[in-house]
C-alpha cells in the first residue's frame, strides 16, 4: 500500500444534459490522471440538473441500474486511466424501488462496491423523499486498491455518527459527494452561516476520527421546474487533513479539480496523539440509538 495517496474532486456545473455532463466530467478525470492522482471524486448526482427541486414521477424515467450505461462507461475509464473514481447515480433498483447509490469503480475498472445515501432530506427546493428510498448497505467503507474509502453522501454529512461508524469500521478517508446550496431569497448573512456550518460540520468530522475528508460539491444556478426560484450551488468544495486542517479549497463558483497529497502514516500519528477512539465511553452511548431523551 502506498505511504501517500494524490487525491482529486471535481468541482462542476451539472446543469447541462446527461452526456454533456458525462463529457465533463471524463475530461476532468483525464486531467487528475494527466496529474498522477490515485483518486478522483466527482458531485453528487452528477450526470443531470438536480431533480430534486420539484415532485414529478417523470423524473424516475432518469434513473438507470447498476451494473448499466453510466457505470459501464466510468468503469471502462477507471481501467484505462488506472485511476480509482467516485460516482454519484440515481439507482433504478426495481420498479417503485429507487436509490441516490454512490459507486466506486477500482483501477482495474471493478466496481469495487456502492454506497446507497442513508439519511434522506425532505425540505423545500430538496424532495428526496419521493425519489430515494433509504440506503440499506450500512456504513461500511468500500475496499479498493487504495485503501478503504468511507463513501458518505451530501445529507450523510451532518451525521456525527455516520462519520464514526465509518471509521470504527476502517475508513482511511471520509468522502462526501454532494449537492448543496443556498435559496437566493435568504439573506447575505444567511448564506454565509449555512456555508460556515457546513464545512464546519465536516472538518469536525475529520478531526473526531483523525482521516482526511474530501467535501465535493457542484456549482452553479439551477431553476426550479415551472418557476423562477431556484438553488444556486454554492461550490466551496475542499479537502481536509486529519485535524481539520484545509489542505485544498475551491471557490463558490469556479470550475476547478481540487488536488492534493494524503500522508497516511501522518494520519496515523494523529491519532496517536489524540486517541479519541481509545477513551469514547462506550459503555455509556446506548442512549444513541434512541431518537430523543424524553
Amino acid at each position: 500500500m502506498k505511504s501517500t495517496l494524490l487525491v482529486s474532486a471535481v468541482q462542476q456545473p451539472c446543469n447541462a444534459d446527461r452526456q454533456t455532463n458525462l463529457d465533463f466530467s471524463i475530461a476532468k478525470i483525464h486531467e487528475a490522471a494527466a496529474g498522477n492522482a490515485d483518486l478522483v471524486v466527482l458531485p453528487e448526482l452528477h450526470l443531470g440538473p438536480y431533480f430534486c427541486q420539484s415532485e414529478d414521477y417523470n423524473n424516475f424515467d432518469l434513473a438507470q441500474p447498476i451494473p448499466g450505461p453510466a457505470t459501464e462507461i466510468l468503469s471502462a475509464v477507471a481501467k484505462k486511466l488506472n485511476i480509482v473514481i467516485v460516482s454519484t447515480i440515481f439507482e433504478k433498483r426495481a420498479p417503485g424501488l429507487y436509490h441516490n447509490t454512490a459507486v466506486v469503480f477500482d483501477k482495474d475498472g471493478s466496481i469495487a462496491g456502492k454506497y446507497r445515501k442513508m439519511h434522506i432530506p425532505d425540505d423545500p427546493g430538496f424532495y428526496e423523499k419521493y425519489y430515494f428510498t433509504p440506503g440499506d448497505l450500512g456504513f461500511k467503507p468500500i475496499e479498493t486498491s487504495i485503501g478503504k474509502l468511507g463513501v458518505l453522501v451530501c445529507w450523510d454529512q451532518w451525521y456525527p455518527e455516520a462519520a464514526r461508524l465509518m471509521a470504527l469500521a476502517g475508513a482511511e478517508l471520509l468522502i462526501y459527494p454532494t449537492a448543496i446550496g443556498w435559496d437566493p431569497e435568504d439573506t447575505p448573512e444567511e448564506q454565509q452561516r449555512q456555508l460556515n456550518a457546513w464545512i464546519t460540520i465536516q472538518r469536525s468530522h475529520a478531526v473526531a476520527n483523525g482521516i482526511p475528508v474530501i467535501s465535493c460539491n457542484r456549482i452553479g444556478f439551477e431553476q426550479a421546474p415551472d418557476s423562477a426560484s431556484g438553488i444556486n450551488f454554492w461550490g466551496n468544495s475542499f479537502i481536509a487533513g486529519p485535524q481539520g486542517e484545509i489542505i485544498a479549497s475551491a471557490d463558490d463558483s469556479e470550475t476547478q479539480l481540487l488536488s492534493c497529497t494524503i500522508d497516511r502514516a501522518r494520519a496515523e500519528r494523529v491519532r496517536q496523539i489524540w486517541p479519541f477512539l481509545r477513551d469514547r465511553r462506550i459503555d455509556e452511548f446506548g442512549d444513541l440509538t434512541r431518537r430523543f431523551i424524553d
